[in-house]
């Protein structure tokens, strides 16, 4: 069959095969599949389907309809409050279906460890578009919970310079606390910090290997933008806090 590139893909590329999509396999791991699987026999619909491997040594997983975002300037209704509190509720979703088993050992859950925007899909819902499922679950691990929930507010809100109302800022990550139920906040700032200093390293040190894709991001500019965000979120880590 016809195979289609799908958009984005810094990292990895993707194409679309009928009703599937194809991708480069993680190696080193098989948390993915697994991970993927429980999903599908929980009846839980905010994952891909795990449906195998390729003759070209890819994996498929199952296509999901919707509208992906994948530029890098986020569109409004993504930070809306209808929008953020059902991505909180999502990820609360998958996280409480992970607690307590094997895949995530000692670890309070499996964190996603890529939420975004570009990595979660949409689908028009009363003349709205509902955020219905995230994909692209390479990085996936057992982690506590907070490190999805710092990239949730990092990610989705733009968290950085590019902020023009802080007290409005800080009422959206309280508001996504709120929405998935996080009772304790207090490592949630230094856990945004964490995975800012974490992609920065990882971009930088992958390029110095002459990894393409990490050369990729490099050559794309995130590394200025994200210096920038942490500087940001440390003069305003008091204000932030205090607001949570």
């Amino acid at each position: 069959m016809q195979e289609e590139r799908l958009p984005g893909g810094f990292i990895n590329e993707v194409v679309r095969v009928g009703d599937t999509v194809r991708r480069k396999r993680v190696q080193g791991t098989d948390l993915v599949p697994r991970l993927l699987r429980h999903f599908e026999m929980a009846g839980w619909s905010g994952a891909p389907r795990f449906l195998g491997v390729d003759e070209q040594g890819r994996e498929i997983l199952g296509y999901i309809d919707g509208y992906v975002p994948v530029d890098r300037v986020i569109p409004s209704f993504i930070s809306s409050d209808v929008s953020l509190a059902a991505i909180a509720r999502l990820v609360r979703e998958f996280h409480d279906l992970t607690a307590g088993t094997e895949l995530a050992g000692d670890e309070e859950v499996v964190c996603h460890n890529d939420l975004s925007p570009k990595n979660t899909v949409y689908r028009e819902e009363n003349d709205d578009l509902k955020p219905i499922a995230f994909i692209d679950w390479d990085l996936a691990e057992p982690r506590p919970r907070v490190y999805d929930l710092a990239q949730v507010c990092w990610k989705f809100l733009d968290l950085g310079p590019a902020v023009l109302d802080l007290a409005e800022c800080s009422r959206k990550m309280r508001l996504i606390c709120d929405a998935y139920g996080l009772a304790d906040r207090s490592a949630l700032v230094d856990a945004i910090i964490w995975w800012q200093e974490a992609t920065i390293w990882g971009i930088e040190t992958g390029a110095a290997e002459g990894k393409p894709e990490m050369l990729r991001l490099r050559n794309a500019g995130f590394l200025p933008e994200i210096r920038a965000a942490i500087d940001w979120m440390r003069l305003h880590r008091a204000t932030l806090e205090g607001a949570l």
